[in-house]
């Protein structure tokens, strides 16, 4: 299936049925389906062949997302652009990608232009709001693709080239299939409940995860409410307005609701599946996520170059039969998935027993056909026939399958390895900690300090002595931090991730000041 198949699906089930829901507007599958097909045409017209790259820079909107599948009509391949990223890492996305059209909103307009000049390969640029010189405007695209027409057949298995940093900070182009994106509906639709025609929420950014989950939920003919913006207090409206069934959310923002003052009067009876992911989960705020929201908590773990599904914790999984809490589990990313091969391997290429850690590596239908234009890279991320995670990690007697940390965020400190996870849940099991991100600093005695940044909820007054003690009880003095220092929020990514990086910076900064 192309990803234009899984919103003529829907269309079958009723074409009449509300598809994409914006600001109160709500426009049908049939409706959503004859747009896609006049952007198809009008693509035709710009001369965009089958296997071309089209990019996309929009917030979350329901016609950026509709040209998605007017981009798959034509045979073309989605590059989802992220606007928020900074100008040059979309530059060098765009050239990396080789798109040849970009439509884009027009709040994004200056961006495009002080990168449209670099790109001598984007031959048509298309706004979706506005008629700035130099792109088309929305209107006179969609008129000159009338009566022209457009369908084409793909000229290999790519559907999209989604950008992903690397550890030279160059980025790169994860090249997926159709292939692997059926394979991911195929595991979202028989992982997790869908006991009736089904009400996706999506807040967070559509150019991520909250974007492909929306393959499996059109497919069934459900509807997708898209949300502008993040903010939490809006979120548990929509949730109770539109009724919502399903819904993602990075950990992160799920901490912000149980810290929303309006959780509690608001009705979320109709939520069946709540994914979260994207990062570890506090076992300590999943425990009061399912006692607040409701049990309807489900993990997914994956990555761009295995999107979504590499291991997935339905919500019943999150209890034994007996109907009490299952708490051993909640610290898993669950059970890897049927269409997955999930093993933990050591650098030299050696599958590990059970219990023992190492390198996650998958292999199956779900992982990308490589790196775009990067054979080494692609080389390296395939070493030994697996797919490389770069999660450290293993798997327990039951299957159940625990990422430790990042490889990169493992923290080296006289002599022993601590992952910055472990420490970061023993410090959010303090009930006084909101959010928190833990590194290693350079240091001349230990080699690095294992070092802590929080952030405090509403009220919390705890020191840092108090938080090093609360973390020394629960893991030992060798992961303890020896720095804490506490911020009144954190930064993060546009999906809502703590962005380590730029933490590890200003600490650097701080240290280099003194």
């Amino acid at each position: 299936m192309r990803l234009s198949d899984f919103l003529d699906k829907g269309a079958s089930v009723n074409p009449q049925a509300p598809c994409l829901t914006t600001d109160g507007t709500t426009l049908s599958y049939e409706q959503v389906q004859s747009l896609s097909v006049e952007i198809a045409a009008g693509l035709a017209a710009q001369q965009v062949s089958a296997g071309d790259k089209i990019a996309i820079i929009s917030g979350n909107d329901p016609t950026a997302f509709t040209c998605v599948f007017g981009i798959s009509r034509v045979g073309a391949v989605w590059c989802p652009i992220n606007p928020r990223n900074e100008a040059e890492e979309n530059r060098e996305l765009l050239e990396l990608s080789d798109c040849t059209v970009v439509i884009y909103a027009g709040a994004y307009a200056e961006l495009v232009e002080r990168i449209r000049a670099e790109l001598p390969m984007v031959h048509t640029w298309i706004c979706l709001d506005a008629q700035p010189a130099g792109a088309l405007g929305w209107e006179e695209f969609l008129d000159s693709g009338k009566n022209r027409p457009a369908f084409g057949a793909p000229v290999d298995d790519l559907a999209m080239v989604v950008g992903t940093g690397g550890t030279t900070g160059r980025p790169k182009g994860v090249m997926l299939s159709n292939r692997n994106l059926e394979t991911m509906t195929a595991l979202t639709l028989m992982s997790y409940p869908f006991t009736k025609t089904p009400v996706y929420l999506a807040m967070a950014p559509l150019t991520h995860a909250a974007g492909v989950l929306c393959f499996p939920i059109l497919s069934l003919g459900g509807e997708i409410v898209i949300m502008r913006g993040a903010d939490v207090g809006a979120f548990l409206a929509n949730v109770e307005a539109h009724g919502v069934t399903h819904s993602f959310l990075p950990p992160t923002i799920v901490y912000m609701i149980l810290a929303e003052a309006g959780l509690e009067t608001t009705d979320l009876s109709s939520l069946e599946c709540l994914w979260y992911g994207a990062a570890p989960m506090s076992p300590v705020r999943l425990e009061e996520a399912i006692e607040r929201i409701g049990p309807v908590m489900a993990q997914l773990f994956g990555q761009t170059e295995a999107p979504m599904m590499i291991s997935t914790m339905a919500p019943r999984d999150h209890f034994l039969p007996d109907g009490s809490l299952a708490e051993n589990r909640l610290s898993s990313a669950g059970r890897p998935t049927p269409l997955c091969t999930v093993e933990v391997m050591s650098p030299e290429g050696e599958i590990l027993s059970r219990g023992e850690r190492g390198e996650i590596v998958v292999r199956g239908s779900l992982v990308m056909d490589g790196y775009y234009k990067n054979p080494e890279a692609t080389e390296e991320a395939t070493r030994f026939g697996w797919h490389h995670t770069g999660d450290i990690g293993y798997l327990d007697e039951d299957d159940y399958l625990y990422v430790v940390d990042r490889a990169k965020d493992m923290i080296i400190t006289g002599g022993f390895n601590v992952y910055s996870t472990e420490v970061e849940q023993a410090l959010l099991s303090h009930p006084d900690v909101q959010d928190c991100a833990v590194i290693g600093l350079p240091d001349e005695h230990w080699g690095e300090m294992v070092t802590a940044v929080v952030q405090l909820r509403r009220g919390g007054a705890v020191t840092t002595e108090e938080l090093r003690a609360h973390v020394k009880a629960r893991i030992g003095s060798i992961k303890t931090p020896k720095r804490i220092d506490a911020w009144s929020d954190l930064p993060r990514s546009k999906v809502g991730k703590v962005l380590k990086v730029e933490i590890r910076d200003e600490l650097l900064k701080d240290e280099t000041s003194m």
